[in-house]
C-alpha cells in the first residue's frame, strides 16, 4: 500500500492537527507541532498531502487538516531544503484539481492551494506556460486567486531564502508578462459579469477584481502602454467606479496610486476627475467625518500631485511654471482635508 493512502498514517496527520489547533494544554500541541514538523521534511508528505487534497471520502477530511495540507505542500516547494519531486507535473495537476474542487470554500484553503501552484510555476521547468495552459479548466474564482498570488509569488520568494536566484525570478516576471493582456481581457469580462454568476456576491468579486488588477499592476503589466490607452482603459474605469464603492475602496485606491506613481503621463490625464473626487467623494466624506475614506482620497492626491511635480522637474521647467494651475489641485484638497479634520 502505498505511504499516501495509509490509513494509519493518515489518522495520526488528522489527529495531530487537531492537536495543535484544539489541543488545551500546551505540552499536547508542542507534541503535535514537532510531530507535524518532523511529517513535513519527510519524502512521504508530498504524496499524503496531494492524496489528502484528492480524497473524495464521504466525510471529506476536516477544514482543518485540508488548509494544513495545502500550506504543507506550498512550504516544501518553497524550501530550498526539499528538492522538487520528479513528478512535478503531476503535483501541479493535482494542486489544479485541489483548486477547482475548493474553488467555493473557505477563502484561505484557496488561497493556499494556489500559493503553492505560483511557487510550482516559479521553480519548476516551464511552470508559467504549463500553468497558464491548463488555466482554462479552472472555475472563475479559482482562476481569479491563482491569478492574483502568481505575480506576488517573486516578492514573497525575494523576502526569504528560498533558493531561488534573481535570474530566474525575472525570467518568471518576464514570462507572466507574455500573459497581462489575457489576463487583462479575462479581468475585464470578469468585470462586466451580472450579480452572483459564479456564486460569488458582486462586492466580493470585484474586490477580488481589484486585488487581481493591483497584483499585476505591480508587476508591469501596463508598460509599454502609450499614456492615452492606459487612461482611457476599462479596468482603470472600473477602478475608478470602484472608489464609489465601501467595500472595495481600499484596494481601487491602492491601484489608482500604484498607476499614479508608475506612469509619469497618467497624473495630467487623472487631473480632469478631480473636481468629481472632490464633490461627490471627498466632500461627503468630511462631512460624515468618514477618515478612511478621507485618508484614502488625500492619500492619492498627494501623490497625483507629487508624480506632476517631479514630472515637470524632469523636464528641466520651473515646476511653478510649468504646472497648469489644476495641478495644484490635489494639494488644495490635501490642505481642505487637514484644515477640516483638525
Amino acid at each position: 500500500m502505498d505511504v499516501a493512502e495509509s490509513p494509519d498514517l493518515q489518522a495520526q496527520l488528522a489527529a495531530a492537527v487537531h492537536a495543535l489547533n484544539h489541543a488545551s494544554h500546551p505540552s499536547a500541541r508542542l507534541a503535535a507541532n514537532q510531530w507535524l514538523l518532523g511529517l513535513q521534511r519527510s519524502p512521504q508528505a508530498w504524496a499524503l498531502a496531494a492524496s489528502l487534497l484528492a480524497c473524495a471520502d464521504h466525510p471529506a477530511p476536516s477544514a482543518d487538516l485540508l488548509f494544513f495540507a495545502a500550506q504543507m505542500l506550498r512550504r516544501k516547494i518553497q524550501s530550498p531544503d526539499y528538492p522538487l519531486p520528479d513528478n512535478a507535473a503531476q503535483l501541479l495537476d493535482a494542486l489544479l484539481v485541489a483548486a477547482r474542487r475548493f474553488c467555493l470554500a473557505p477563502p484561505r484553503l484557496l488561497t493556499q492551494i494556489c500559493l503553492a501552484l505560483a511557487a510550482l510555476a516559479l521553480r519548476a521547468e516551464g511552470g508559467v506556460d504549463g500553468l497558464f495552459a491548463r488555466m482554462p479548466h479552472l472555475p472563475d474564482p479559482a482562476l481569479l486567486e491563482l491569478l492574483t498570488v502568481l505575480p506576488e509569488e517573486v516578492a514573497q520568494d525575494e523576502s526569504g531564502d528560498t533558493g531561488v536566484d534573481s535570474a530566474t525570478r525575472c525570467r518568471f516576471t518576464r514570462e507572466l508578462l507574455t500573459h497581462a493582456p489575457a489576463v487583462l481581457e479575462f479581468l475585464l469580462a470578469q468585470s462586466e459579469k451580472p450579480a452572483a454568476a459564479d456564486g460569488v456576491p458582486l462586492h466580493e468579486r470585484n474586490h477580488r477584481i481589484l486585488r487581481c488588477l493591483l497584483s499585476w499592476v505591480r508587476a508591469g503589466c501596463f508598460s509599454g502602454a502609450p499614456a492615452s490607452a492606459l487612461a482611457a482603459h476599462p479596468l482603470l474605469t472600473f477602478a475608478f467606479n470602484s472608489l464609489q464603492a465601501f467595500f472595495s475602496f481600499e484596494v481601487a485606491i491602492e491601484v489608482m496610486t500604484e498607476l499614479v506613481s508608475q506612469y509619469q503621463e497618467l497624473p495630467q490625464a487623472f487631473l480632469s476627475k478631480m473636481p468629481y473626487i472632490r464633490e461627490v467623494l471627498l466632500l461627503p466624506a468630511l462631512a460624515n467625518r468618514s477618515e478612511k475614506i478621507i485618508a484614502g482620497l488625500t492619500s492619492l492626491m498627494c501623490h497625483d500631485g507629487q508624480a506632476l511635480f517631479v514630472s515637470a522637474s524632469i523636464g528641466f521647467k520651473s515646476p511653478v511654471n510649468s504646472l497648469h494651475w489644476e495641478s495644484t489641485l490635489p494639494l488644495k484638497y490635501t490642505w481642505t482635508c487637514f484644515r477640516q479634520l483638525h
